[in-house]
């Protein structure tokens, strides 16, 4: 069964030639060890040992080293795109990172707050907005692992956004994501 299995479902593709990227799900310490975080390989690899940068929902960007990698209950070499892995960085605490950031390969990824979006709007019958919003309405944004708040502009002539337009604006998030 398992080979008939593996002979119709193909084996999916792993973005292992971009650079290193993995959203944070989960921070905790290893009494003795250090601060692990958790979370899927978006894309590239990751050795033991391999630089590595926290990046988004605070400002600053921190270096850091992968010290070791583990897969359930495995310590492993290096990890690849799609898998599920924990990562002990040398010399952070658990409240210098935080699920919402990502783990990159060092110069690869920049934090933003600030992007254009375009948008369909979801009528109420689609389980969307049953009234209009405004320049200065302050939704949630989902990002990979975590939800940011960003303050909504609207272009200059457009007074408001009605369930079922599309349309065009500014959002200015609190925090930058990467």
């Amino acid at each position: 069964l398992m080979d008939a299995c593996d002979s119709y479902i193909p084996e999916p593709q792993r973005e292992v030639d971009k650079p290193f990227l993995m959203p944070i799900e989960d921070v905790f310490t290893i009494t003795g060890r250090g601060t692990v975080v958790t979370g899927r390989v978006e894309r590239g690899k990751i050795h033991a040992g391999d630089e590595v940068e926290i990046v988004g929902m605070q400002e600053d960007t921190r270096k850091t080293v992968a010290t070791s990698l583990e897969m359930f209950r495995k310590i492993l070499d290096d990890a690849i795109a799609g898998d599920n892995v924990g990562v002990l960085l040398r010399g952070i605490g658990k409240d210098d990172v935080e699920r919402g950031q990502v783990l990159a390969k060092p110069g690869s990824i920049t934090p933003h707050k600030h992007f254009k979006a375009e948008v369909y709007v979801l009528k109420k019958e689609e389980g969307g907005r049953h009234t209009p919003f405004f320049t200065g309405y302050k939704p949630q944004f989902y990002f990979r692992t975590t939800d940011v708040t960003g303050d909504i502009k609207l272009p200059e002539g457009v007074e408001m956004v009605m369930p079922g337009d599309n349309a065009t604006f500014e959002v200015n998030l609190i925090v930058p994501v990467a």
